[in-house]
């Protein structure tokens, strides 16, 4: 009977202890889910527009003038632009690395009539510039929120300008120059889809001096004059990124 006893009782304690001992097993590995991640790897097409203005300081031998300080006289130009570009990206981790081309058309342009009618430039000929079109060649670096690219954006600048000089008298000057120079900027682009990926971006150009020569005089009899122009834009986008499937973060 005792041995019946004890045997009942140890069976009892097992199947108390039991439910304990296996709260502290290890329970079945679960594998963590998978978060997709978009890949901004790859080569892109696309189109973009906007508008921008543009700074026109002008010097001749008359010198500075007062309240221009630097330049004979300045003046200002606004307009829009579109065009079409084209790059490739190579992302590393969350660091976005690429080269990008563009051709743009404008229609910025301006002039200081204004300004010359109301006396406040030493001057009597009215100037205008008008950058008809351009394109750069450019290296790009940023990083990446997943959909988010914010970058950064540089090279080399090319710009077709046409100025214009009007004298009351002597009549009218027009050349075209192709100016070289820089470009630098920054922006934000945004996947909205696996291809597709829209972006809004703030560029500034700087096409360098040109000069309009005279021998002793301009063709319109003015003192020979040298151009400062410098252009600020901003532009939206929409581009084609070929092969835009998303990749797996672990």
């Amino acid at each position: 009977m005792k041995r019946i006893l004890l045997t009942t009782v140890s069976l009892g304690v097992l199947g108390l202890v039991s439910p304990a001992l296996g709260a502290d097993l290890p329970t079945a590995y679960t594998k963590a889910p998978v978060s997709p991640t978009y890949d901004w790897s790859g080569f892109y097409v696309g189109v973009f527009g906007g508008g921008g203005w543009g700074n026109h300081d002008i010097n001749d031998a008359l010198g500075p003038s007062t309240p221009f300080g630097n330049a004979t006289a300045n003046y200002s130009s606004q307009g829009g632009l579109g065009g079409i570009e084209g790059g490739f990206n190579y992302q590393s981790g969350r660091y976005v690395i690429g080269i990008e081309a563009d051709g743009f058309w404008s229609g910025i342009k301006g002039n200081d009539a204004a300004a010359i009618a109301s006396g406040a430039f030493p001057i009597t000929s009215v100037d205008e510039d008008n950058l008809r079109w351009g394109g750069t060649l450019r290296a790009r670096g940023g990083f990446t929120v997943d959909r988010w690219l914010m970058f950064f954006t540089g090279g080399w600048a090319y710009g077709d300008l046409v100025h214009t000089n009007t004298d009351p008298v002597n009549g009218v000057d027009q050349f075209t120059t192709h100016g070289n120079g820089l470009t630098a900027g920054a922006g934000i682009e945004y996947a909205m889809t696996s291809n597709l990926i829209a972006k809004v971006e703030y560029r500034y150009y700087n096409f360098n001096q040109y000069s309009r020569s005279g021998t002793p005089l301009t063709p319109n009899g003015q003192l020979p004059y040298t151009v400062d122009s410098s252009y600020s834009v901003i532009t939206l986008g929409l581009n084609y990124k070929f092969g835009g499937a998303v990749v797996a973060k672990y």
